[in-house]
């Protein structure tokens, strides 16, 4: 591979002479622009705005644009001849855990080669060092006209430097977290855990650019006088739809359980958190039947038999109506009756009872 920077490593006292080489490239189709009336190339010129004459490279230098708007200039020897340690040093600080690096500073990727003989032991010195102590070096170079700070690490057998970005060039991620506070249930939480661990863990090295090589599949066609690949069918769209959470998180959980071949992935209900189970003490992860299985049938039943229910309902309710009719009548009649026994009852027992004696009035003389 070509370096693409030559220097050193400075380890305290230890200098280690080495080669910088990229460490990623970019494999992202690149194109070009042309006139899409002939195929013509497109290409930029330069230039000069003050006599309209086009410039080569030997006659642009660079400048500082003011805030007035006027320029600047400034040449290579200016920026030479600022002190700058690191032009051609990489400058060992510090060593910290890895843990401490904030990944949104990471930046561009290098391998750092030995330069020579001569720099091989003091390089494997520095690597077996980094190894052992399980630590990052953090380190400052200079790069492309500017210093910039970067984290050295053990990458096989091989130092590898990340550039990071310096502190301040790290936003802060203000107005961006939800304003609206959102209450988080322990049985969705499950369901999350359940769906991490469904999908599992990846090889990352398995992972390639669906796009790119569609890309390449419709060049190849066009070259060969196609007319490029059919376009997929648009399906629904994703965004701004309010969405039923547990029942997305129930068919993720089916669908990453179905893609691993573990059967129908039935999910019925889980426990809380901490809840043991009766074998071994282990949080269950089924869950009942979701909306989108259960309402289905209850829907088509409904539909099939709607007209029978309601005409069976409409008997049913004139049956027990007119029972109800008769039992009051009926009630009636005998409320009736029995007065009627009771009237006979005293009659009788009047017309039985014995009829009382005179008595006899004493005459006086």
């Amino acid at each position: 591979m070509r370096s693409i920077w030559n220097g050193a490593i400075s380890f305290g006292l230890v200098s280690i002479p080495i080669k910088l080489v990229n460490a990623t490239e970019s494999r992202s189709v690149s194109f070009r622009q042309i006139h899409t009336e002939d195929g013509g190339r497109v290409r930029y010129k330069k230039v000069c705005e003050v006599d309209g004459e086009e410039l080569s490279a030997a006659e642009i230098g660079k400048a500082y644009e003011d805030a007035d708007g006027s320029m600047i200039p400034i040449t290579d020897e200016d920026l030479a001849a600022l002190p700058l340690p690191t032009a051609k040093t990489i400058e060992i600080v510090s060593f910290v855990p890895a843990g401490e690096i904030d990944p949104l500073q990471m930046d561009a990727a290098y391998y750092l080669s030995a330069n020579g003989v001569p720099a091989a032991k003091p390089y494997t010195l520095l690597r077996e060092a980094l190894k052992r102590s399980d630590k990052v070096a953090v380190a400052k170079f200079a790069l492309r006209g500017r210093e910039r700070l970067g984290m050295l690490r053990v990458v096989d057998d091989v130092i590898a430097m990340h550039g990071l970005l310096w502190p301040d060039e790290i936003r802060a991620p203000e107005g961006v977290a939800p304003e609206t506070p959102v209450a988080v249930r322990e049985a969705e939480l499950d369901l999350a855990d359940a769906l991490m661990a469904t999908l599992g863990e990846v090889d990352i090295g398995t992972l390639h650019d669906d796009y790119r090589a569609a890309v390449e599949e419709m060049i190849a066609a066009k070259a060969e006088g196609g007319e490029g690949v059919a376009a997929p069918e648009p399906g629904e769209p994703a965004g701004g739809q309010v969405i039923d959470l547990m029942a997305a998180l129930e068919s993720s959980v089916r669908a990453a359980k179905e893609a691993r071949g573990e059967g129908d992935a039935v999910v019925t209900e889980f426990k809380p958190r901490g809840t043991p189970k009766e074998t071994g003490g282990k949080k269950s992860t089924s869950r009942a039947p979701t909306k989108e299985t259960a309402a289905p049938a209850r829907k088509s039943t409904s539909k099939a038999t709607g007209g029978t229910a309601r005409k069976t309902a409409t008997k049913v309710t004139a049956k027990s109506t007119a029972k109800t009719a008769a039992k009051k009548t009926a009630a009636k009649e005998e409320s009736k009756a029995a007065a009627k026994k009771t009237a006979a009852k005293k009659t009788a027992a009047k017309k039985a009872a014995p009829a009382k004696k005179a008595t006899p009035r004493k005459r006086t003389a």
